[in-house]
């Protein structure tokens, strides 16, 4: 099995996607016009988006949600500064994602990718049925042995080559999002990802079907 071809996938932005974006613009329009209540509304919606996102990066429920709370008082604090070029989910992802790594920096804290979140989550199905290609009671100690072997082999990645696969593999960004977010041009994304994959296709050879 390729790891490549396990990993592809096709990432366009939708209409829908499109039409949450301008009503999310809209709101934050409320917001700079002194609404400061409408931006309650931005909270609910994705404080738990949000907590996803940051979750994936430290694998901590405590050090998440304060991360969580210390993006949307960034966001809110500099919400002037938004002037719709973006959406205003990939404008937080990127402070919360940026606020998230000047910790993990700081603390120079482990992060771990989550086999059960991500079954928790139903994201990157594909990717977890092939690599666990095991039933019944071998399955268990399958994905043991496979989580352990996974995030060995993620720690030994570089933090921006770990966040942009985590951002792309398991919150589901576009390459032109993770380049808004971490500052950099599409080509360096694809770049770190094709790097990342080649690196985890070696280290998890054995588990490839």
């Amino acid at each position: 099995m390729n790891f490549s071809k396990v990993f592809s996938k096709t990432l366009v932005t939708s209409p829908e996607r499109q039409q949450e974006a301008d009503a999310d613009f809209e709101v934050v329009k409320r917001v700079q016009a002194g609404d400061v209540a409408a931006f309650d509304v931005l909270i609910r919606k994705y404080r738990e988006r949000l907590f996803g996102v940051v979750y994936n990066l430290t694998s901590n429920r405590e050090d998440t949600a304060d991360l969580v709370q210390d993006a949307f008082i960034k966001a809110f604090q500099s919400i002037n500064r938004f002037q719709g070029q973006s959406s205003f989910f990939t404008w937080l992802y990127k402070i919360a994602v940026n606020t998230t790594l000047s910790h993990l920096r700081k603390n120079k804290l482990r992060t771990f990718f989550s086999l059960e979140k991500v079954q928790e989550d139903g994201a990157s199905t594909e990717i977890l049925n092939q690599l666990t290609d095991t039933s019944g009671a071998d399955r268990d100690a399958y994905l043991k042995e496979l989580q352990e072997k996974l995030n060995e082999a993620l720690q030994k990645l570089s933090i921006k080559h770990r966040t942009v696969i985590t951002l792309f593999e398991i919150d589901g960004l576009s390459h032109a999002e993770i380049a808004e977010v971490m500052d950099c041009s599409e080509g360096t994304v694809r770049s770190r990802l094709h790097y990342a994959k080649q690196f985890l296709q070696g280290e998890l050879s054995k588990y490839l079907r």
